[in-house]
């Protein structure tokens, strides 16, 4: 097997992982900055750096942030709505449930196309598949003329129950395909075969949106890859997890909405997995937002409904997202004082141009990377990151001093410490999203840390919520960019179907899942071959008749069986239990949307373990002075080389412990331990731990 090379595209930095089971050194890895204006520029510095051809590879995988940051940012393509007459005020009235019931300045989400640029057309098919009024050529010819009259670039069409019944949309997409080729053609039931009208419009305006932006950026890729001579697979990230080809992203950009993030956690699965951690939070920092998701039993939920900007007023999208939690908070978190006596933390960010001001590219706004750089935690021994990016304390210093110590008429040190204290504030509340508002108890997981402020920043979160210890994998840095090699091809398709659980509906749910088998079959065999093997999945949303919400439940693998409905009715009894702590067996359940997963291995790089030290203790590389908060300045603190540390080896703090693309620092009274893998076991001191756990 030839290399394959991994790339993670952030908002700061452009992370690189390559890797060649055949070559002396299988791993090699790099983060560059970012180049926004041009992002394959960033791929070239990054493989430049690790001293790779790109045709020397059989694969590039590669996760990115350009949907994301088009949505939050509104920097998409010209949009227009089609939909059936009478619906035009769908999208823009949304759902009429007010999620922040208490505030008064509460306003809802802002479409992404307003009124003027939605055009109705007459056709309607009803909720039986029955035509209450056919879609005419002249219908089809006016929609055309509109659109060519607006100078759109893109089109979403969602049509009155197409998801069930897609011939309205299907003809109109040919008829505007043969007329504007031009134009991105976004359909519903292509992107959402599922009810609820509102969702599926907005998923589908926002892949729409989205579109030509990315098929740009695509296009952009690929022809860079072709003129080095690379002649490979490119694969993409998806929200849920798992790989998709070109095709598929060109259609359906929207799967690639957390791309970056997807990536990370499910590397962080893989490896507790390895280690046998089966109750874990995973952590990621990096230079723009910090990230978290729950573990349990070595998996992450996938969510079915992700929010652009939040629940409270973000823009609904119906695609699979593992379910994770997003704060605005990274290493270029600018930070400010609001009314001359709060301090604040982002969520603006440096980005990777201008950067911090420490980065000396001209920023010159204070950030959460100048803190550490000020406080020695950064930069210290060597002035540089491990990466290579030189560091200017002054610049660090200066920034600090003029927009936060002054204002506040405090020390630069206690500015630093300031800084750090809120942030680490605020990623501990984003994991308390994700643990404590759904019942669970974080000081019960480990904190997985990884991203490039990960392990730099892992014991102060820790600290806020109690956490007994901090585990930095190896590779840390660069850790959702190993998470693509460590991924599967993944497809899941969804169709709604009603129909009562029982011993009637089994041979209608087969035929079905048939269907959705051999679709989803088909678009993994498509890019991951023949040869491969595709293992798929059934689940399903299933209530008790007269519910409106629905849980997802695994399904059995063959409805033919006779007792298949009474598994299925079984699991989701359990499962409505364990969620709400009540169910009715008694009650009669409906299916509501069949799933299938059809999942196609990829060969996955191996963890190799580390040997065991046969005498002595690792012995630092230097010693710097560290800020240790209330002990000040604290001169002669040990600074280690983290691929110099064997199995067993351990470290107390205070220490500094350097690798090429992350920094751990431990405080006083913890204690790092080696893992056979190479993973930093930090054990947080008892005494602070336990403060902090009683606050809480």
């Amino acid at each position: 097997m030839r290399a394959r090379v991994a790339v993670d595209i952030g908002g700061t930095f452009t992370d690189l992982v390559w890797f060649d089971p055949e070559a002396p050194q299988p791993i090699r890895q790099t983060k560059v900055l970012t180049t926004p204006k041009r992002l394959a520029d960033g791929i070239r510095a990054a493989l430049e750096a690790v001293g790779v051809p790109a045709g020397s590879l059989e694969g590039v995988l590669h996760a990115s942030t350009v949907v994301i940051n088009a949505l939050i940012e509104r920097r998409g393509a010209k949009t227009a709505l089609l939909t059936t007459e009478g619906f035009r005020d769908v999208y823009e009235i949304g759902r009429i449930n007010r999620p922040d019931s208490f505030n008064l300045r509460f306003r809802k989400h802002l479409p992404l196309v307003s009124r003027e640029h939605v055009w109705e057309v007459p056709e309607r098919i009803l909720a039986d598949g029955s035509v209450r009024h056919p879609l005419g050529e002249e219908a089809i010819e006016q929609a055309v003329d509109w659109l060519r009259g607006g100078g759109y670039d893109a089109v979403a069409v969602t049509f009155l129950h197409a998801y069930a019944y897609p011939e309205h949309e299907a003809r109109m997409g040919a008829g505007i395909g043969r007329r504007l080729p031009e134009l991105f053609v976004s359909l519903s039931h292509q992107v959402v075969r599922e009810y609820r009208e509102y969702e599926r419009t907005s998923t589908t305006v926002a892949n729409a949106f989205v579109g030509p932006l990315v098929a740009s950026y695509l296009d952009d890729l690929s022809h860079w890859l072709e003129q080095e001579g690379f002649s490979g697979t490119l694969a993409l990230m998806q929200s849920n997890g798992g790989l998709m080809d070109v095709a598929l992203a060109r259609s359906q950009p929207i799967q690639m909405v957390e791309s970056g993030p997807a990536a990370g956690v499910a590397a962080s699965a893989h490896f507790c997995r390895t280690l046998g951690l089966c109750r874990a939070i995973a952590f990621d920092m990096g230079g723009t937002t910090a990230k978290a998701a729950v573990m349990a039993d070595y998996t992450v939920a996938t969510s079915r409904d992700y929010y652009v900007g939040g629940y409270r007023a973000g823009l609904p999208l119906r695609v699979p997202v593992l379910d994770l939690q997003e704060v605005g908070m990274g290493g270029g978190s600018i930070a400010w004082v609001e009314g001359g006596a709060f301090l604040k933390v982002g969520p603006a960010s440096a980005g990777a141009d201008p950067g911090p001001a420490a980065y000396g590219r001209g920023g010159e706004l204070p950030t959460v990377t100048d803190a550490d750089v000020v406080l020695g935690r950064l930069g210290g021994l060597r002035g540089q990151l491990e990466s290579g990016i030189p560091l200017d304390r002054e610049r660090a210093q200066e920034a600090i001093a003029r927009h936060i110590a002054a204002p506040l008429e405090w020390e630069v040190e206690a500015a630093a410490e300031g800084i750090l204290a809120v942030a680490a504030s605020q990623m501990a509340h984003g994991i308390r999203a994700v643990t404590v508002e759904r019942g669970l108890d974080p000081s019960q997981f480990v904190l997985l840390a990884y991203g490039g402020g990960g392990p730099l920043h892992a014991t102060r979160v820790a600290r806020e919520l109690g956490v007994r210890e901090v585990v930095v994998p190896p590779y840390p840095g660069v850790f959702s960019a190993l998470g693509l090699l460590l991924s599967d091809w993944r497809r899941k398709v969804t169709a709604t179907h009603w129909v009562v659980l029982d011993a009637q509906a089994g041979e209608a749910l087969e035929r079905w899942y048939q269907q959705l088998e051999a679709q989803a079959l088909q678009e993994v065999r498509r890019p991951a071959g023949a040869e491969v093997a595709v293992r798929l999945v059934r689940s399903a949303e299933v209530r008790y008749v007269g519910q409106e919400h629905t849980v997802v439940v695994p399904m059995p693998p063959d409805f033919t069986a006779a007792d298949a409905w009474v598994t299925a009715k079984a699991n989701f009894d359990q499962l409505h239990g364990r969620r709400y702590h009540h169910s009715a067996p008694e009650e009669p359940a409906e299916v509501v949307n069949l799933r299938v997963a059809a999942i196609g291995a990829m060969a996955k790089p191996p963890w190799p373990e580390l040997a065991p030290r046969r005498q002595g203790r690792p012995q630092p590389i230097g010693h710097q002075a560290l800020w240790l908060g209330q002990a000040g300045w604290v001169p002669g603190v040990p600074v280690y080389e983290r691929r110099e540390l064997l199995a067993d080896d351990w470290v107390e703090g205070p220490a500094i412990i350097l690798e090429p693309t992350a920094t751990t620092v431990l405080e006083v009274g913890d204690r790092a331990v080696v893992g056979r893998l190479g993973e930093l076991n930090v054990q947080l001191m008892q005494e602070v731990r336990e403060g902090h756990a009683s606050q809480s």
